[in-house]
C-alpha cells in the first residue's frame, strides 16, 4: 500500500527546465526580475499586465509580488509570489507561488530564473526551472507556462536592447 502511494505521489511532482538565448547581458536581464519586475509589463505588455509589490522591497528575499498576466485557457490570471532566493552574483532569483490561479491546479510551484553570460561571445542564456506538485493526475504538466516564460524572455530581451 505504501508503495502505491509513493508511486502516485511521484507522478504528481515534476520539474521542467529550458534555456533561452538572449542578446542582452545577464545582469540586465536578472535586474528586470530582481530590481524592476514592475517594468516586465512594459517589455511584454501582451502577456504581463502588471506586477505589484505587496510586501517588502523589490528583489529582497521574503518580499511578496503580485503578477497579473495572460496565459492559456484563462483570460487574465494572477499569481502572488514570495521571493525565496536572490543571488545577484549568480544572476539568480527564485519565486514561490503562494496564491492565485496556479494554486487551483498545483499544491506547490517554484520558479527559478538564472541568467549566465554566454561563453566566448556577447549575450546570455536564461535558464528557467519550474518545480511543482500537481493536485491530481488530471492536471497537465505546465509545458504551456514554460513556453510562456520563453516568449516573455524574448520580449524582455528586445526591450532591453531597445533601451541601450
Amino acid at each position: 500500500m505504501a508503495e502505491a502511494a509513493t508511486t502516485k505521489a511521484s507522478t504528481l511532482v515534476g520539474k521542467l527546465e529550458t534555456d533561452v538565448e538572449i542578446k542582452a547581458s545577464a545582469g540586465k536581464f536578472h535586474h528586470m526580475f530582481a530590481g524592476r519586475p514592475h517594468h516586465v509589463s512594459k517589455a511584454s505588455p501582451g502577456k504581463i499586465k502588471a506586477c505589484d509589490l505587496h510586501e517588502g522591497d523589490w528583489g529582497k528575499v521574503g518580499s511578496i509580488v503580485y503578477w497579473n498576466y495572460v496565459h492559456g485557457k484563462y483570460a487574465t490570471v494572477v499569481a502572488k509570489e514570495r521571493i525565496e532566493a536572490v543571488e545577484p552574483e549568480k544572476n539568480l532569483i527564485t519565486f514561490r507561488v503562494i496564491e492565485g490561479d496556479l494554486m487551483k491546479e498545483y499544491k506547490s510551484f517554484l520558479i527559478t530564473i538564472q541568467v549566465t553570460p554566454k561563453h566566448g561571445g556577447p549575450g546570455s542564456i536564461v535558464h528557467w526551472h519550474l518545480e511543482y506538485e500537481k493536485i491530481s493526475d488530471e492536471v497537465a504538466h505546465p509545458e504551456t507556462l514554460l513556453q510562456f516564460c520563453v516568449e516573455v524572455s524574448k520580449e524582455i530581451d528586445e526591450h532591453l536592447l531597445s533601451e541601450e
